[in-house]
């Protein structure tokens, strides 16, 4: 097998789904261990790939994705790491756990790839950053960034990063969908129907996202676009800044980012 994913929840099944969807590799290349086999079978067959709820058959493909959460990411390990060999890319998902404590628990060299993706890779859209151990080689590391791009984006960070990373992408899809409903609750108020609401406040923020990402602006200067003198959009942003919009967002990245630390 070219590729083996070691659990196969929702990440996993997004990941798998954009890989297959791209046609980077086929179902029929793809195998996926899981505990629950019911939530696996279906997977199995939604996507076309192989399953099993043998860890080792996953570990011994090519590329192994270790797709769990960090409460049981060594306890897996453990079961798998003499099935591991030196030619192995291993790909690990999961939160602040440092390539150096993974490869320490391996105990043994291996080639890693510390990834932290976020959950907009459901709709295609994720954004994936990838740290590379030492070992891993430049044709490796486009394999790791290949399989992300396939379900969003992914570029290469120091793994320093990180944390930082975390708080700006790995988490802040939450933080976009409190925006989101804020948006919706006001528009509801306003005498909008709630759907139209959600759709109306989504839409902006997707059209604005992409707005920054195609043109290559200025946050600020995109902004400054919206606001006419005297106009509806400067009155809104003047509140925003009086509530200490900009302020809450930095603390509460910070605050994420500090406890990325302490769970390392």
């Amino acid at each position: 097998m070219k590729l083996g994913f070691i659990g196969c929840g929702n990440m996993a099944s997004a990941i798998i789904g954009g890989i297959v969807k791209s046609g980077l590799y086929a179902g029929e290349d793809i195998i996926a261990s899981d505990m629950l086999e019911e939530k696996l079978r279906e997977t199995g067959k939604r996507l076309g790939i192989n399953t099993t709820t043998d860890n080792n058959e996953a570990a011994a493909a090519e590329i192994v994705l270790l797709c769990v959460k960090p409460a049981y990411l060594y306890e897996v390990i453990d079961g798998i790491k003499d099935t591991i060999t030196e030619n192995t890319l291993v790909i690990s998902i999961a939160a602040a756990q440092s390539i150096e404590k993974v490869t320490k628990a391996f105990g043994k060299k291996i080639k890693l790839v510390r990834v932290m993706p976020n959950t907009p890779a459901l709709v295609g859209e994720g954004m994936a950053a990838l740290a590379p151990s030492g070992n891993v080689g430049e044709e490796d590391l486009k394999k790791a960034a290949a399989i992300f791009d396939s379900c969003g984006k992914a570029e290469t960070v120091s793994e320093s990063l990180m944390d930082a990373v975390t708080a700006v992408s790995g988490s802040s899809p939450a933080y976009v969908f409190m925006f989101i409903e804020a948006m919706a609750d006001a528009a509801v108020r306003a005498g909008m129907p709630r759907q139209q609401a959600y759709t109306f406040a989504a839409q902006a923020v997707k059209g604005s996202a992409e707005m920054v990402l195609e043109t290559g602006m200025h946050p600020g200067e995109l902004k400054d676009q919206v606001c006419s003198p005297a106009g509806t959009t400067i009155e809104a942003a003047a509140v925003l800044e009086d509530k200490g919009f900009r302020s809450a967002v930095i603390e509460a990245m910070k605050a994420c980012v500090d406890k990325s630390r302490e769970m390392a």
